[in-house]
């Protein structure tokens, strides 16, 4: 059911259930648990999410055993709360919008959010989860200066205001706007969702207002915090995985007392979902974490030390990675990268240099360099044709592409591209053949990259070669993520190589962002980006028509109740920038190694991505089992 669907009415969005109901499930116990626990009857929801794994293609898993997965750095134990993708609202692999920690949703006018969640659910430890863990988010966190002097956030505004909020019961809470918030409910489905309920049991403990002045002050020195507030912030951590005594509603949970190199995350023994069986999920124990050299990620997988592997292997990794499935039986499925482009060069429209601002946002030389890409080499060079070459746009796989958005300006023509060159003015070239800019420098591009992907270099090593055809020199400088942000706040930024749109299969029911300048760190508008979050203080407005009509659009969609309305909304947004290539996307839909090792129900195909997707989130990694031989 789409979330949306009569939104100018009313919508009520119930939790989807298998052919029987929970209650006429026979629940089975989960071998290995500690025998002090409730029995699972206790520990489920009354009426938990009952996952119909046939429906899906799926087989029905059995309980036990260890998943041992690499990391590149210590701090990635937090995707275990990635990809557990417990949501209130989560997505499904059809991008379809639907109730988990939350038993039902009612949607009224757009405006007006019941939110229900499941009698009888319970945290980790468990403690009773309900209204009051909303309400202690909402109230004492959310709207305490103390704990978050930056006011709410953008999700829970509208035209500057914030919602009106009730608790209705035990189970239900309400939030209210003046005008429709579409940007609500897709938030809750996030990667990094905002986690709008808290362990109210857990950190009222270290909050002013509910803890012992005296305990508060020993727990606090204890961990170095000044006071209270940044003690709670310490401890109120629900992404990070950094505090394993916080209770969680994943499917997992850190165990307390391991090495900052090695991450066990044993299953959470009251956990909301259930097959139709009646067993409870996760189906396996735990998950391994173990931090490894990024370099060297692909071999250890390739040997073996890895049961489940993504993260940290890239397209070059594929040759490697094949080579080892004899001996070790793994399988290398193909997920599509869900990235509007695979490398993406952004022209900075906001630098701070007046001839350079002059020329990138001349719409003829952004097409001239685009023109003067082969894209076609480089998806044979560097991803051996299995790419597709075009624009950084949505996917194939989105409901709003258009095969145009792909392929505009796109074509290698270096006739063309140095006929637009010509008609700027761009016309006269120093002894090396290079064209002079208007006021007398070559045409000299320095594309800087954060150096974290050796592809991005290769590519930009194969533009040059094609730009300099068109009168055009391309210098590539590897810089650091941090100095390239910087250098874009301060305007110094010229051109810089990124990873493309990192939402590629949008709905018309998802927030336009990743096309429109809202954020700050986007390398090809800071300064607009900057501007529209912090409401004007900071940063420019908008000051090219494009840029400006993005932006009424965008603010159109806030206020849209209707899918044809958001349809029709998205549908100019992804033909401005198919019209002015505002990005320069090279090669799209690159395929993402996935090493399957004696891991059942991990498809063979599917998308590989941040938002929406959060890895193996989408694809329910609570519903992955080990094989018998892998136990």
């Amino acid at each position: 059911m789409n979330f949306w669907t009569g939104l100018c009415a009313s919508a009520l969005i119930a939790t989807s259930l298998a052919a029987n109901s929970a209650a006429a499930l026979e629940l089975k116990e989960t071998p290995g648990l500690d025998a002090d626990l409730p029995p699972v009857a206790e520990r489920v929801p009354t009426e938990p999410l009952v996952v119909d794994l046939a429906a899906t293609g799926r087989s029905v898993g059995t309980h036990g055993g260890t998943l041992d997965t690499l990391i590149g750095r210590s701090k990635d134990v937090r995707l275990i709360n990635v990809w557990g993708y417990a949501r209130l609202v989560g997505y499904n692999e059809a991008l379809e919008l639907l109730p988990d920690l939350l038993e039902s949703v009612e949607v009224e006018d757009g405006r007006i959010f019941t939110l229900n969640t499941r009698e009888g659910h319970k945290w980790s430890d468990g403690a009773p989860f309900g209204a009051e863990d909303i309400r202690y988010y909402f109230e004492d966190v959310a709207l305490n200066e103390s704990l978050n002097p930056s006011g709410l956030p953008p999700f829970l505004t509208v035209n500057g205001k914030g919602p009106k909020f009730e608790v209705l019961d035990e189970t239900t809470v309400r939030f209210s706007w003046d005008n429709p918030n579409p940007l609500f409910l897709p938030e809750l489905a996030k990667a990094r969702p905002p986690f709008i309920y808290r362990p109210a049991h857990y950190l009222k403990q270290f909050h002013e207002k509910y803890g012992d002045p005296a305990f508060i002050e020993k727990a606090a020195a204890e961990v170095k915090a000044r006071s209270w507030a940044p003690l709670h912030n310490k401890k109120d951590d629900m992404y990070n995985a950094r505090n394993p005594e916080i209770p969680t509603l994943q499917p997992w949970k850190r165990r307390d007392g391991e090495s900052d190199r090695r991450f066990v995350l044993e299953r959470n023994p009251f956990y909301h979902r259930i097959d139709s069986t009646g067993q409870q999920l996760p189906y396996m124990d735990n998950v391994i974490m173990t931090v490894a050299d990024k370099k060297l990620i692909a071999a250890k997988t390739q040997a073996g030390e890895s049961d489940l592997q993504a993260r940290n292997l890239s397209f070059s990794d594929i040759t490697v990675l094949k080579q080892g499935e004899a001996n070790q039986g793994y399988t290398t499925a193909l997920w599509a990268n869900a990235k509007g482009s695979e490398i993406s060069i952004l022209p900075n429209l906001t630098v701070k240099d007046p001839v350079w601002r002059e020329l990138l946002r001349d719409t003829r030389f952004r097409h001239a360099l685009s023109l003067g890409i082969d894209r076609d080499m480089i998806n044979r060079t560097l991803f051996f044709g299995l790419g597709k070459s075009g624009n950084d746009t949505v996917l194939s796989a989105s409901p709003l592409y258009q095969s145009e958005y792909l392929t505009k300006w796109a074509s290698y023509d270096a006739e063309k591209a140095n006929a637009l060159l010509d008609e700027i003015g761009l016309t006269e070239r120093n002894g090396e053949g290079t064209r002079m800019m208007p006021d007398g420098r070559p045409l000299e591009i320095i594309v800087e990259t954060s150096g974290e992907a050796q592809v991005q270099d290769d590519a930009l090593e194969l533009v040059a070669e094609t730009w300099k055809e068109i009168g055009v020199k391309l210098f590539v400088k590897p810089s650091q993520r941090d100095i390239l942000r910087e250098r874009a706040i301060t305007g110094d930024l010229v051109m810089s190589v990124w990873w493309g749109v990192e939402n590629g299969i949008p709905t018309s029911e998802m927030p336009p962002s990743d096309f429109v300048p809202v954020h700050g760190d986007v390398l090809a508008w800071h300064a607009w980006g900057d501007y529209h979050e912090t409401a004007g203080e900071g940063g420019e407005k908008p000051d090219w028509a494009p840029a400006e009509r993005l932006m009424a659009l965008y603010d159109e969609w806030l206020v849209s109740t209707s899918k044809e309305e958001r349809e029709k909304i998205w549908t100019e947004i992804l033909d401005i920038h198919a019209e002015e290539t505002i990005r320069i996307g090279l090669v799209s839909e690159v395929p993402q190694p996935v090493v399957i090792n004696g891991v059942e129900n991990v498809p063979l195909t599917a998308i590989y991505g941040w938002d929406p997707g959060a890895h193996f989130g989408l694809h329910r990694m609570d519903e992955f089992y080990l094989s018998d031989k892998a136990r």
